[in-house]
């Protein structure tokens, strides 16, 4: 049933046919739409990573708090991307629903994940460059340079399993919050849906690869060209790649596989349930 106790949410059945068909038209935009909405995606994240770093560079906090609220911050990012309507391929990895049932083929599934994750790159990065141009991370006597380095320099030294696994349950979460907005009819119902799952993976510190376009290459900027007094070069693509890679693949189980086609597996198998 679609009403459950006066509230007009999308039953779970519905939102997984929704998912399937949204899929479809996913894959079927045409290469220049499919672009910028995946540049302005990937934007939107930075900025939503912009405002957490703005809380986790507070040194009065404690450590809970700064989790926490950082993670309410960056939810910014996905709101953007739902709300205002972008690509973002962490979300897309959803469209394994609609290659699960045949609506599109592997070639789509594949063109659609390839154009949106380098349209989110170029989104993501071009506002790390941005923020440095505006020279924003100067704010908080230095603190937020400061801050954009201690995270940078903790992702390009992960291992890659535990990059991975952090990508897996990152996008579990990501998921899960784009599959309950779809529940959504109101702009409300859509935040709401997407705020607990977000915080939720940033507050446990799991990695979420697009996020990881925007933080990295900024604090390369920074350690390079930034007046923060940082004489390493610790931050290199090499490290970004490394993190990149495993953190992806990561992503990709996670939001298609442990999300995408286990509700389609429920819901292609128990074709009458409505709940």
């Amino acid at each position: 049933m679609s009403e459950i106790f006066g509230f007009d949410a999308f039953s779970p059945k519905e939102i997984a046919a929704r998912v399937e068909t949204i899929g479809v038209a996913k894959a079927h935009l045409p290469l220049i739409p499919m672009l910028m909405l995946s540049v302005l995606a990937g934007a939107f994240i930075g900025l939503g990573a912009l405002y957490f770093v703005i809380v986790k560079s507070d040194p009065n906090l404690g450590f809970a708090a700064k989790q926490v609220l950082g993670g309410v911050t960056f939810s910014l990012g996905l709101i953007l991307v739902i709300v205002a309507g972008a690509e973002l391929f962490t979300g897309n990895n959803l469209l394994a629903m609609a290659w699960a049932d045949g609506k599109i083929s592997t070639r789509e599934l594949l063109r659609n994940w390839g154009i949106v994750c380098v349209g989110n790159f170029i989104g993501a990065a071009g506002i790390a460059l941005l923020v440095f141009l505006s020279h924003h991370s100067e704010m908080n006597n230095g603190g937020i340079a400061q801050e954009y380095i201690r995270i940078a320099s903790a992702k390009v030294v992960l291992p890659f399993w535990t990059a991975f696994f952090k990508g897996i349950l990152c996008n579990i979460l990501v998921c899960m919050a784009v599959w309950m907005a779809f529940a959504g009819r109101s702009v409300i119902d859509k935040v709401v849906a997407v705020v607990f799952p977000i915080s939720a993976f940033v507050a446990a510190g799991f990695e979420h690869s697009i996020a990881n376009m925007f933080f990295i290459p900024l604090a390369m900027l920074l350690q390079n060209f930034g007046n923060i007094g940082v004489n390493s070069n610790t931050i290199t693509w090499a490290g970004f790649f490394g993190n990149l890679v495993p953190v992806i693949l990561g992503n990709i189980v996670g939001g298609s596989v442990l999300v995408g086609l286990v509700y389609h597996l429920i819901y292609r198998q128990a074709p009458g349930q409505d709940k």
